[in-house]
């Protein structure tokens, strides 16, 4: 797969009719804060799509994954909650109301942990290859992977060019929180390139620190099956901790304090478990690839890792433009926190590979923990790839119009905690989502 004729599009998650604020996720703090206040799920659709257009009109390459059928009743039926799909919501919400939540769950906006993806050019067979993950941490999680392995497998079905491989085992020893526990550095998108595997624990060995507040959702073992099952090669393959200290101050997920693009890392200095054998590694790696790797530290007397998790300054976008210089995708809460605000403003001025600022008001996905990274999966793909996956899900001026007006037709202003025990809203989504199976282009997306 050569350079010039590969591109990456980011995979965004659209957001379902039933974005609630459930504050099911311990160790989001975001999430945790907002638990049971009411959210907008028109607004945070409207606001998913805006970002996709933007981007799209841009020229980067933009796509969209669906959400998934909520409530999921079969996880409900499983823990014994019997009768009518109405009968089921009811003793849920009286008996089980946080189970209930968790059916309702609207996490898999986050697409980001829908998979971990390997690009041709890095696979031993040369297919792009992808693992669901399991994400197993999280009961509101661990539903996911059974449709998540459907969708990927209705866009990416030619297996001539792809492989979509199910999620590991379901159990702590294997947890897998998917793209976001990992970065891809490279040349270009279409060169071989170094995968980072990012984990928080090791199943297995007792001595290895580890978290004491918050979970550790990614493990080592989890990360080194996924690079069996892609094919990786390990001379271009490093596995890096997380610094505790981070994931108990709520960075959940790597992609909450460093993220990478083509050669650059920018990334906090406590990011990792020991920085300098960190960089050391990747720069090993990479000179595999011929490719220096460029680094754009910030420092905590900069920015202190509570402001980094509060603005969500990592959970950004770095995108390659094709000037060879790159734009920082950032929330709004960038722009309202004064050391990060500050930070960037010297970083804009500072001469380096990040030269421009795109910023977007994502409150609905943020208040429930979710920033730009969280919302799109990175996928590089050849010219042959790019045509050989579904079309209908790539983002261009006549589907967002579509998916706007579908979404003013089908979305509520305002849910509540308690509209969860409305039997009509479990109605609602399946309207909707059976007629955007249509739209799509992908009439056997669901099971209903």
């Amino acid at each position: 797969m050569s350079n010039h004729a590969s591109r990456e599009y980011n995979f965004d998650g659209l957001v379902g009719p039933s974005h609630n604020y459930a504050g099911l996720s311990f160790g989001n703090v975001a999430s945790f804060n907002n638990v049971k206040s009411t959210s907008n799920p028109r607004e945070a659709a409207l606001q998913g799509l805006e970002k996709m257009r933007t981007l799209a009109l841009r020229g980067f390459g933009q796509a969209i994954l669906p959400p998934q059928a909520r409530p999921n009743l079969r996880l409900l039926r499983q823990i014994g909650f019997g009768g009518s799909d109405a009968d089921v919501i009811a003793k849920a919400y009286k008996a089980a109301p946080e189970v209930l939540a968790c059916a309702y769950s609207a996490s898999p906006m986050w697409t980001a942990n829908a998979a971990t993806v390997s690009p041709g050019a890095d696979t031993a067979d040369g297919r792009t290859h992808f693992t669901v993950a399991n994400l197993n941490n999280k009961l509101h999680r661990a539903q996911e992977h059974v449709q998540t392995e459907r969708t990927l497998r209705a866009i990416f079905r030619d297996q001539a060019h792809f492989a979509v491989h199910a999620a590991l085992p379901q159990t702590p020893a294997f947890g897998d929180e998917g793209a976001a526990n990992h970065i891809r550095l490279c040349g270009g998108h279409g060169a071989r390139g170094v995968e980072v595997f990012v984990y928080g624990r090791e199943e297995f060995s007792r001595a290895a620190p580890a978290p004491v507040r918050f979970p550790a959702r990614q493990t080592l073992e989890a990360s080194k099956a996924v690079a069996r099952l892609h094919g990786l090669e390990e001379r271009r393959t490093v596995y890096l901790q997380q610094d505790p200290a981070v994931i108990d101050a709520g960075v959940f997920h790597n992609d909450v304090i460093s993220v990478g693009n083509a050669d650059v890392l920018f990334y906090h200095e406590h990011a990792f478990i020991d920085e300098r054998c960190a960089l050391d590694a990747l720069r090993g790696a990479m000179r595999a690839v011929d490719t220096e790797l460029r680094t754009v530290r910030v420092p905590a007397a900069a920015v202190p890792v509570r402001d980094a998790v509060s603005s969500y300054l990592f959970n950004s976008q770095l995108l390659s433009k094709p000037d060879g210089r790159m734009a920082l995708v950032v929330p709004q809460e960038c722009r309202e926190n004064a050391a990060v605000a500050h930070y960037l403003d010297d970083l804009m001025a500072s001469g380096g590979p990040i030269d421009e600022l795109i910023c977007f008001d994502l409150r609905q996905s943020m208040r429930n923990g979710g920033g730009p990274a969280c919302l799109r999966l990175r996928v590089a793909l050849s010219d042959a790839q790019a045509a050989a996956m579904h079309q209908g899900v790539i983002m261009n001026e006549t589907l967002y119009v579509r998916l706007v007006a579908w979404v003013n037709r089908h979305y509520r202003d305002r849910l509540a905690p308690s509209d969860l025990a409305d039997p009509q809203l479990a109605i609602e989504v399946n309207t909707a989502l059976a007629e955007l199976s249509t739209l799509l282009g992908l009439p056997d997306l669901y099971e209903f």
